[in-house]
């Protein structure tokens, strides 16, 4: 299996790539990303051991370069993970989200279709182009229900709008042309290497740090918590066994409120790091890291909830999330805290800059 892949150096791509080398040994893996700064060389440090891991710097708008890779490489699947996530910041600059999540993937696809083109017959039609897209295409659901793979798109930020309209050029460039593309959707992911801006990280640097816990609102914005390795078992079913032209709802029947999100991190860091054993709280030590939460203004347009139904990958996939999440975030919290030099490594000063002039003291809610 040679397999090229597209932001690999971020959250769910790296471990995705780690998923798949435990999973299918053999495979080769061309591992493009961008480099910028969610997609840390620092994440890929144990990956460079791999002798079958190939890490290379460009962006997939580079349609010459993303030819010559696939030329040189033939992969017989493309797992395009690269756009830019990160809501609060496609508030602040939509424009961004607009160039990478649709523009260079429109570019992506087109350099996909002319390669696909010209493999013979029986390669073109084991050849996969998966999209991983998100459940923020669809909107929020105010009342009951589910999200299903036919429920309208009805985004809400510009993040979500740029995914959904790269969504619509994923899909039409099944129906036009023919190219054997599949979607996936997927709820909220956390685990290891995920980004420090995301939710769950972001609450376990502060409360590691004795700052506020910033949550927006009154808290009670809900989403379908997945853990990441579940995620990636997900979308190598659906590369595997996925039928082209579909699209795949991947979720963990796990709706949590952001809210208990944010105390079940804090109850998780006081049992394995309670306030008063923290070195870098001394002379200033909560009762526990619940007293740090901070309720603050809503940010604009922000869904009230998410709900994933996952019975057509299930059904038809054979695929299940494993992981619960009070095991999933005990993980999340340990890994953490096990991982400290990584996490200061992707908050280097550009970072940290950014979010002093941006974001102040507010918060993403993971998505």
């Amino acid at each position: 299996m040679r397999v090229l892949i597209t932001g690999g150096a971020g959250f769910i791509g790296s471990n995705f790539i780690r998923r798949l080398f435990a999973a299918r040994g053999s495979a080769l893996v061309v591992n493009l990303d961008a480099l910028t700064y969610a997609g840390s060389r620092a994440t890929l440090a144990d990956l460079g051991e791999q002798p079958n891991h190939i890490s290379v710097e460009g962006r997939i708008g580079d349609r010459e370069f993303v030819g010559e890779l696939m030329d040189k490489y033939q992969p017989a699947a493309i797992v395009n993970f690269a756009a830019e996530t990160h809501v609060d910041r496609s508030i602040l600059s939509p424009a961004s989200f607009v160039q990478t999540n649709v523009v260079e993937t429109c570019a992506l696809l087109d350099v996909a279709l002319e390669y696909w083109r010209s493999l013979d017959p029986l390669r073109q039609q084991a050849f996969r182009f998966l999209h991983i897209s998100t459940d923020e295409v669809y909107g929020s659901l105010e009342g009951g229900g589910f999200f299903t793979e036919q429920s309208p798109y009805a985004p809400n930020s510009p993040y979500a709008a740029s995914k959904a309209a790269a969504d619509h050029f994923a899909r039409a460039y099944h129906k036009t042309y023919g190219l054997p593309v599949i979607r996936v959707h997927p709820s909220n992911n956390y685990g290891p290497y995920q980004h420090p801006e995301k939710l769950i990280p972001l609450m376990i640097l502060r409360a590691l740090e004795g700052v506020p816990l910033p949550v927006y609102g009154d808290g009670q914005n809900v989403r379908d918590w997945l853990y990441v390795e579940d995620c990636c078992d997900a979308i190598l079913a659906a590369l595997e066994k996925g039928q082209p032209g579909r699209a795949y709802n991947v979720g963990a029947r796990n709706e949590r409120s952001n809210l208990e999100i944010v105390r079940t991190v804090c109850r998780t860091l006081d049992d394995m790091l309670p306030p008063a054993a923290n070195p870098r709280l001394k002379g200033r030590r909560p009762g526990t890291y619940d007293d740090l939460i901070t309720f603050v203004k809503d940010r604009p347009g922000h869904d009230r909830r998410y709900a994933i139904d996952p019975t057509v990958i299930e059904t038809e996939l054979g695929w299940r999330a494993k992981e619960p999440f009070d095991t999933g975030i005990c993980k999340t919290v340990r890994w953490y805290l096990s991982n400290g030099q990584w996490c200061e490594q992707v908050r280097g000063e550009e970072y940290r800059e950014w979010v002093r002039a941006n974001y102040g003291e507010r918060v993403g809610d993971g998505a």
